[in-house]
């Protein structure tokens, strides 16, 4: 299987595990566990950086400012590997503070999920479901909701600028289209 389509198969599973991670942020069982999926996904896509295939390397997401012009603004690989940067930090940072304040507790008791009290006292946690032990973690958890507010952001600008700029790579990586030997390289 070629390296690019590969690429764009690990970009499906992870836009879908995202996605739903978002989806499902007040079911803290499921949202876990698919918070553990996408570091499973960011871990395999770091160690095949580190197998040295270009396509796949970390630089891919440094931007490169050399050649950027008003008139090539748009289409600069500046503007996309920027947009990369930030979707990746914010992910990365999102994963971190999800397992951060899971501390394991999902992948350790994934059955043992029990109904909390309600609290009369501030009204928190009145009839959810929590884990044995769960605490709420205060600033990680706004860290981590913030950057997920944020992932949503660059993502949306992300699929925008390449529906706009990049039509060939958009459709590709969305499996509508198949490169021809005319077409540009994704």
């Amino acid at each position: 299987m070629k390296v690019m389509r590969r690429l764009r198969l690990y970009h499906a599973a992870l836009a879908v595990l995202v996605v739903l991670a978002y989806i499902t942020g007040d079911d803290n069982s499921f949202h876990a566990w698919l918070g553990y999926g996408v570091a499973a996904i960011i871990i395999i896509r770091l160690i095949w950086a580190l197998a040295g295939v270009p396509q796949l390397g970390l630089t891919r997401f440094y931007p490169h400012f050399a050649g950027l012009r008003l008139t090539t603004a748009m289409t600069h690989p500046a503007i996309s590997r920027t947009l990369l940067l930030a979707i990746a930090t914010c992910l990365i940072g999102v994963t971190l503070t999800g397992i951060a304040m899971d501390r394991g507790r999902t992948l350790s008791r994934a059955d043992q999920a029990i109904t909390s009290p309600a609290f009369v006292d501030g009204g928190q946690r009145a009839g959810r479901e929590t884990h044995v032990g769960e605490v709420d973690e205060g600033l990680v958890s706004e860290v981590h909701e913030t950057l997920a507010n944020l992932l949503v952001l660059f993502i949306l600008t992300h699929v925008a600028y390449l529906v706009l700029f990049k039509r060939p790579l958009a459709l590709f990586m969305l499996f509508s289209h198949t490169p021809t030997k005319g077409d540009p390289s994704p």
